[in-house]
């Protein structure tokens, strides 16, 4: 009896999670599904069965370069993942390892800075970028989302580096190993699956920033985001042609995410009771 109760409970916890998926996935299905419409078709109301029409897409590549945008994306939201690599996993590795009576009130902080509205500092951030030249440029846009996705990528990395036992280090120490010597060939190796996690995540966040990449951004970085919002005109929504250039825009990011998928489940609970 108590195996029969066991299966019906598996069975309805995983008719819900499918129900779930299902409701979260579906405004994205229905976009692509949008995106093979005629104009006429998109705006007539809610229909799942599109007539199989690709004029929307040739509109958008008429309309404009894809492939500017889509390379933009690409250098932006690496690079920021990059850089914030580079700057987390030396801070990171300093509170695991050597913390100090201030590192959880850091560690705090630097998570506040995520609760803060984007546009409470648009107005000076833009004043910045517009002294410096940083208006409108690739380089401009990846410091920002570096500096946005930061306390992420060091409280991830933070929680996988505390999961690695210090005696190892320590050991390292002992055999002569200084310190640069000690992140780079004995703590990154360790980590590389939740490096790894940390990574794939962070250029999911790079890729689908919008507020600051419209904000900072005319026409030469402008990334995909940029690519959606220039459908949109004072003469209305055009649904099929939105519905296309969106597709385009999380196609990229949708095929990365399905064939990552395993290591971002493992890296978003890593460190969870087992």
């Amino acid at each position: 009896m108590a195996r029969a109760v066991s299966t019906r409970r598996t069975v309805a916890f995983t008719i819900a999670a499918w129900i779930i998926a299902l409701i979260i996935f579906f405004p994205i299905l229905y976009t692509i599904i949008t995106s093979f419409k005629s104009e006429t078709e998109a705006i007539q109301g809610f229909n799942i069965i599109p007539s199989g029409t690709v004029e929307s897409y040739a509109a958008v590549q008429a309309q404009s370069n894809y492939f500017k945008f889509f390379l933009n994306s690409v250098v932006i939201s690496v690079g920021s993942t990059l850089l914030a690599l580079a700057v987390a996993i030396p801070a990171a590795w300093s509170m695991a390892f050597s913390p100090t009576r201030r590192t959880k009130d850091i560690l705090m902080w630097m998570l506040s800075t995520k609760m803060m509205p984007a546009v409470a500092v648009l107005v000076p951030i833009y004043l910045i970028f517009r002294d410096t030249g940083l208006l409108d440029t690739r380089v401009g846009l990846t410091v920002m989302l570096t500096l946005i996705n930061l306390p992420i990528v060091v409280w991830m990395l933070y929680t996988y580096f505390r999961e690695i036992p210090g005696e190892i280090l320590e050991a390292a120490r002992m055999d002569g190993a200084s310190l640069w010597g000690e992140i780079v060939y004995v703590l990154t190796p360790m980590a590389v699956p939740g490096i790894a996690s940390t990574l794939l995540l962070n250029i999911i966040l790079a890729w689908n920033e919008a507020f600051w990449t419209i904000r900072l951004t005319t026409t030469n970085a402008a990334p995909l985001t940029a690519f959606i919002t220039s459908f949109s005109s004072p003469q209305g929504l055009f649904w099929a042609k939105l519905s296309a250039a969106s597709t385009l825009a999380i196609a990229p990011i949708l095929i990365m995410g399905w064939f990552s998928q395993k290591q971002l489940v493992r890296g978003l609970t890593f460190g969870a009771v087992k």
